[in-house]
């Protein structure tokens, strides 16, 4: 099983910046910085070829500082750019038939929205799940209903597997984040918005108890 805890990084990229390696990498180091768990690269609507180049330009600074890769929706691309983790949403490729492309070559993850689903997937063989919008987000353009805090405690209790809260979780929410059982959180604005990005996603890790090389 996969170890996930505490901060979740994800490097939003937008389709229009997705040819930028070089601003991709910078975002990246600072992301690093604070010590994530996990780093997921995810640029919604830009071509394959452009998100494999990102994850390209990402992998050794991920590499040089210990973290897995994971590259968003795209298992084709996870398995060529050689990512740790690929993780699929309720529309992409079903897992039954990414765990048998995979072959045990990296940790799938995938999106849940409700309990059903989210057993669904740790049936299925998921390695973790990410469970939201734990509270309204602006991130995405259509998201799903706001699953809320005692959803994420009661899934939490009966994961054999990490569940990852992800969805409008500010500085000041992740403690109860933290308390309702979820094994990790994914942030995004909350931390690249922050003053201090790296001291904000190291205020992720403490309110996990959590301690990285990075952080």
């Amino acid at each position: 099983m996969i170890a996930l805890h505490g901060y979740y990084a994800i490097l939003d990229v937008l389709p229009a910046q997705s040819h930028d390696a070089e601003r991709a990498s910078a975002r990246a180091t600072r992301l690093l910085a604070g010590g994530p768990t996990m780093l997921q690269v995810r640029a919604k609507g830009a071509p394959a070829a452009a998100l494999a180049a990102l994850a390209r330009a990402v992998l050794p600074l991920a590499r040089a500082a210990g973290v897995p890769l994971c590259v968003n929706d795209r298992l084709d691309v996870a398995l060529a750019v050689g990512a740790q983790a690929v993780h699929l949403g309720q529309d992409d490729l079903p897992l039954a038939e990414a765990r048998a492309v995979a072959a045990g070559r990296l940790a799938i993850g995938v999106s849940t929205h409700t309990p059903a689903q989210a057993a669904a997937a740790i049936a299925g063989g998921a390695d973790y799940i990410g469970l939201g919008p734990i509270f309204p987000t602006t991130t995405k353009a259509n998201p799903d209903p706001v699953v809320g805090l005692d959803v994420l405690r009661q899934v939490a209790a009966t994961a054999s597997v990490p569940v990852v809260a992800i969805g409008g979780v500010t500085l000041d929410r992740v403690p109860a984040v933290a308390a309702a059982g979820a094994a990790a959180v994914a942030l995004i604005s909350a931390v690249e918005t922050a003053p201090d990005p790296t001291a904000a996603a190291r205020a992720v890790n403490a309110a996990f108890g959590t301690a990285r090389a990075g952080g």
